[in-house]
């Protein structure tokens, strides 16, 4: 089944943006979208909490007169204690709603924005303001404004599966995985596609402690380990604590770090993450942290992370990766950064299994022989929008004998599903949902966390001992260990088959001699 998890406006409303952006390009015209919806939601929620709080209020049992209800409905105490944003009367979207069709929008917007900074200090420098610039015109906003304002961002907020009604969530990373669509390449800097993440997350199952990514693009890591936690808890109330894990990231691009608040405020969910130009490798921002979980997707094989001036790094502890390429310093920085317990899921270039340029042979054959690889992902060519090619999953372990899992030293399971998906549009392939579970289910199985017991399966996943890796010379691509699917068994003899298909074939070559020949007579009648 395929998952139908939108809500049913997103691609209009979408649709209805785009139209307004005339000459201003993708990757401009994002932050204006996105920027408005961040300021509808929480105003939204602002109205929502003073609407309950003033019910509460004017309750008879209460007492209160009107001064106290007035004095009370101005306590930001009120508001922050239920995670909600104070947002002045200037940011508030009624008043911004009221004068749109009046000249200087941008401007007024602009300000909104600079009032809700000053009030809340963990929205400072979120926002880029620039809603007032020449090539914006009034009426582009007003419009947005216009069409934002028939959108109630809190609906759905009393029912217990708030996850899946959070108006606000869908409709932000609907936005996010279009703009990125519109972006190609550079969409793919700052947008991972929820597939792959929700592989990522169900996967480790992170259901507390603390989740680290050092690359975090627009934070879709942690939006979907939420997510996870919440949709658990729903089915089995009790279980789990949606507030049981902490986040923790960096991202060295500052625009796309924004982008990573406002989701992340969208969806509810406060984080450590830290912006600064230099990146994790020069400037790590969380240099003493030690996660349960680190989930990320960095960038592949890049060749310009001054890997030659962090020649002595103790992160190299597994051999120093090449300069011009970062991926077995991504892999190192991952496992640096994870606790004596801890696990690591993240996307890298297939280049990544088999590579022996440079040291990476000798990093990866440390590994395997420190055994840190738990589970190895191929996945099929076009999940990307940033590229087509096809990509792997890591799963790195520091402790395979650990707490509630099966004993699973010196094996590591690689799983082939290159060959599952299906093409959502003529570029872009997505996953069933059984086939996310068939994936997940296997890897589950096989650490001894689901019921029924695991069985390599012939074409898609295998059970490799260190021993059979070390004869593969520390390759780790999964078609080497899963082998071919099993051919189901017909019943006929091979001697049979080989006849009637030979007799098959010279009947097709009989019968297109006859057709070559139609078409030579035709083509000389023709000329005559």
């Amino acid at each position: 089944m395929r998952n139908q998890a939108n809500l049913g406006f997103e691609e209009k409303l979408f649709k209805a943006a785009d139209k307004l952006r005339k000459n201003m390009d993708a990757a401009e015209y994002k932050h204006v979208v996105l920027g408005l919806i961040f300021l509808k939601y929480v105003s939204d929620a602002f109205q929502h909490r003073r609407t309950a709080l003033e019910a509460e209020l004017r309750a008879p049992e209460t007492g209160f007169d009107e001064d106290a209800i007035q004095r009370t409905l101005e306590d930001r105490d009120e508001y922050a204690g239920e995670g909600v944003f104070w947002v002045p009367v200037q940011s508030r979207w009624e008043t911004l709603q009221a004068t749109a069709t009046q000249p200087m929008i941008g401007q007024r917007i602009d300000d909104a924005l600079y009032q809700l900074e000053q009030e809340n200090p963990s929205l400072r420098a979120v926002f880029n303001r620039n809603y007032a610039r020449p090539s914006l015109e009034d009426r582009t906003l007003t419009e947005l404004i216009n069409l934002f304002s028939d959108i109630d961002f809190m609906a759905g907020r009393h029912d217990d599966s708030e996850s899946e009604q959070d108006v606000v969530g869908r409709v932000y990373e609907y936005c996010l995985k279009s703009f990125a669509s519109l972006e190609g390449k550079r969409g793919g800097q700052f947008y991972t596609p929820p597939v792959v993440v929700r592989i990522l997350t169900e996967m480790l199952e992170p259901f507390e402690g603390r989740v680290f990514d050092p690359c975090c693009g627009s934070g879709g890591m942690f939006v979907q380990s939420k997510k996870f936690i919440r949709e658990h808890t729903r089915k089995q109330p009790g279980m789990f604590n949606p507030k049981g894990i902490s986040v923790y990231g960096q991202e060295s691009n500052e625009t796309t770090w924004r982008l990573c608040q406002m989701n992340l405020a969208v969806h509810g969910i406060d984080g450590d993450i830290k912006w600064n130009p230099e990146g994790s490798f020069l400037r790590d921002a969380h240099p003493d942290l030690r996660a349960d979980f680190v989930i990320a997707n960095p960038p592949f094989n890049d060749s310009d992370w001054s890997g030659q001036l962090l020649r002595d790094d103790p992160r190299w502890r597994l051999g120093v990766p090449p300069a011009g390429n970062a991926n077995y310093a991504w892999i190192q920085h991952f496992l640096y950064h994870l606790n004596e317990d801890g696990f690591a899921g993240f996307v890298m270039a297939n280049g990544s299994l088999s590579s022996q340029q440079s040291g990476e042979g000798d990093i990866r054959r440390r590994m395997v022989e420190e055994d840190l690889v738990d589970c190895i992902v191929a996945l099929p060519g076009q999940l990307f929008y940033s590229t087509g090619i096809p990509v792997c999953l890591w799963f790195l372990a520091k402790n395979k004998a650990g707490k509630g899992f099966r004993n699973r030293k010196g094996e590591t399971l690689f799983i082939n599903a290159g060959k599952l998906g299906y093409l959502e549009d003529r570029t872009h392939r997505m996953f069933e949902d059984e086939e996310i579970a068939r994936i997940t289910d296997t890897y589950h199985r096989w650490r001894g966390t689901l019921d029924g017991a695991y069985e390599d399966v012939p074409g898609f996943c295998k059970s490799a001992t260190r021993e059979e890796i070390a004869k593969s010379d520390f390759v780790l691509t999964p078609g080497r260990y899963c082998g071919s699917e099993a051919v189901e068994d017909d019943g006929e003899e091979f001697a049979v088959k080989f006849a009637r298909l030979r007799e098959t074939l010279e009947e097709q070559f009989n019968e297109s001699t006859k057709l070559q020949e139609q078409i030579r007579q035709s083509l000389d009648f023709s000329c005559q």
